[in-house]
């Protein structure tokens, strides 16, 4: 009545207009005050790491603040575009700056704290610091500015407070680039090792680092031999850490003709371990030779158990070839006949001696070479039916032959 008393009928549309626009304006006052208090408890949990001395984000609450964040950021942009918010537009875009600050300090935080992690215990190690300096020096400086950047958290670890320290993005963000030029020097220093000694292509990053990181325990190698030597799961040392031979998965020890001492290599592991590899070699030929010299000594199912499998593997195939030829070119032309029998005969003792009692090592060797001997004893049978006469016989030239040279 008193509006129509005063006749403001005319002005009616634009006061419903004000009136609109007030609701509005209050509720996206409203709705920031609600943001502003969801912030009010809000903090960075941490969690004390290890034995450093320090600690990290623990990942619960950053779980939490990046849904806030998720949340409040496309809602106050949207408020940003509203057409009613004029009155609160210079706290909305304050409240828009802390928000996406807030969202690139976590991201860099946690992408410095990751690369920390991996870092840290890398460069706690002695051997790396003496082999890399300058990335030691700079990983100290990244140390300082996370440790200092933990300190200032905890003090008063506040997302509202924390967030707008002065100078804490740039100086996370600097930090960062330090932590990539350093992780550009550590996997470039990887690479020279790799390069060095191939067989570390073998291996990842972390487990070339652990044997890097205690240059001066050559047992710290022992866990990653499998990947480095097919069929090698240990070297054997001797209590002054020695090298005396190499052994199998199986348990099977062939011992070098000569020691290897990995302490003469001054750290250098790749050094060592690529003079192994050559000890090896040197190894399986020396084992063979012996095993060449000792087979017409000894009785073969004795002498099959005195030698590294392969060995016994390859100089009875060796033996099995020269035997063939000498009787393919027996005048009496029965010579294949009669060896075909002896193969027979050789092959009857190997099975006996499979049925006694042997070692699980002895048992794996010997039925590997009843096949082979298995194998043999047919081809032969079959030589003698064809009359080979001729080492040049093609029945002949197509069997693998092996051959000492």
């Amino acid at each position: 009545q008193d509006m129509i008393d005063r006749k403001l009928e005319e002005f009616l549309p634009k006061m419903e207009e004000i009136s609109e626009s007030a609701s509005k304006e209050y509720s996206l006052e409203k709705n920031l005050d609600k943001q502003f208090s969801e912030w009010a408890e809000a903090v960075f949990e941490m969690a004390p790491y290890r034995d450093s001395g320090t600690s990290i984000l623990a990942g619960s609450c950053v779980d939490e603040i990046q849904a806030i964040l998720d949340d409040q950021i496309v809602k106050t942009q949207t408020m940003l575009a509203s057409p009613y918010i004029k009155p609160f537009e210079a706290r909305c875009k304050d409240w828009d700056n802390f928000l996406q600050t807030t969202q690139d300090v976590l991201d860099i935080w946690l992408k410095v704290q990751a690369s920390w992690l991996y870092l840290e215990p890398i460069f706690a190690s002695d051997d790396i610091k003496k082999q890399m300096p300058a990335e030691a020096d700079q990983f100290d400086k990244v140390d300082g500015v996370f440790r200092s950047t933990v300190a200032k958290c905890l003090e008063n670890p506040k997302v509202l407070v924390f967030t707008r320290t002065d100078n804490l993005l740039e100086a996370l963000k600097d930090a960062f680039d330090s932590l990539e030029l350093i992780n550009k020097g550590l996997n470039a220093y990887l690479e020279q090792k790799r390069l060095f000694f191939s067989r570390f292509f073998f291996l990842s990053n972390d487990e070339l680092l652990e044997i890097l990181a205690e240059t001066k325990d050559p047992l710290r190698v022992q866990p990653h031999l499998k990947k480095c030597f097919e069929a090698i799961a240990s070297l054997n040392f001797d209590d002054n850490l020695i090298i005396h031979g190499m052994i199998s998965g199986e348990k099977e020890l062939v011992p070098w003709p000569t020691t290897l001492n990995p302490a003469d290599a001054r750290g250098a592991v790749e050094k060592w371990l690529l003079e192994t590899e050559a000890m090896m070699r040197v190894a399986v030929r020396d084992q063979t030779m012996k095993a060449r010299v000792a087979y017409p000594e000894v009785p073969r199912e004795k002498w099959a158990l005195e030698w590294p499998g392969m060995t016994v593997i390859c100089i009875g195939q060796m033996f099995w070839t020269t035997e063939v030829e000498e009787h393919i070119q027996d005048p009496s032309g029965q010579g294949v006949k009669k060896y075909a029998q002896k193969c027979t005969d050789q092959l009857d003792d190997m099975v006996n001696l499979v049925r006694g009692d042997l070692t699980k090592l002895a048992r794996a060797s010997i039925g590997s070479m009843v096949v082979l001997d298995v194998h043999a004893r047919d081809m032969t049978v079959n030589l003698a039916e064809e009359g080979v006469s001729s080492i040049l016989d093609f029945s002949w030239l197509a069997q693998l032959r092996y051959y000492w040279e």
